[in-house]
């Protein structure tokens, strides 16, 4: 699993420069690939982090909606750029990717809040992602 776990801290990466540029993910994404494949130092973009990110880019505005719907007190303007990204990507994966458990995604979610965000980040993914596993039936709505 330890492939899966490198794909979501890229895919997280990804979503992370798009977002600080103000350039679409898609944009960035081909970025890295390019890069990839003109550096050999520059290890390629695996296919899960691509299905990452593509498959967030197709569900941006709605993930968006879900996270300042349920991120009680926060806006995602107010809130860290690392934060929201995050859990752009945990939403995405908990909510439109059946093969991957739900308790892995919210995991692997708070592992890189742990490693590139606040103290208080770990839980606050936690808490959010928590509650989107609760009420996943209800929001796959597009």
């Amino acid at each position: 699993m330890a492939a899966r776990n490198k794909a979501r801290k890229r895919a997280f990466q990804i979503l992370f420069e798009a977002d600080q540029r103000g350039a679409s993910v898609q944009s960035v994404l081909a970025d890295w690939v390019r890069h990839a494949r003109s550096d050999d130092r520059q290890p390629p973009v695996a296919e899960y982090t691509m299905d990452l990110v593509e498959g967030y880019a197709g569900h941006a505005d709605r993930i968006d909606e879900l996270i300042a719907t349920y991120a009680v007190g926060w806006t995602l303007d107010r809130m860290p750029v690392v934060d929201r990204n995050i859990l752009r990507l945990g939403a995405y994966e908990l909510v439109w990717v059946d093969e991957t458990p739900d308790a892995v995604v919210i995991d692997e979610a708070v592992q890189l809040a742990k490693e590139f965000s606040t103290d208080e980040s770990p839980s606050f993914v936690n808490g959010l992602l928590g509650r989107f596993k609760d009420l996943k039936p209800s929001l796959r709505r597009d």
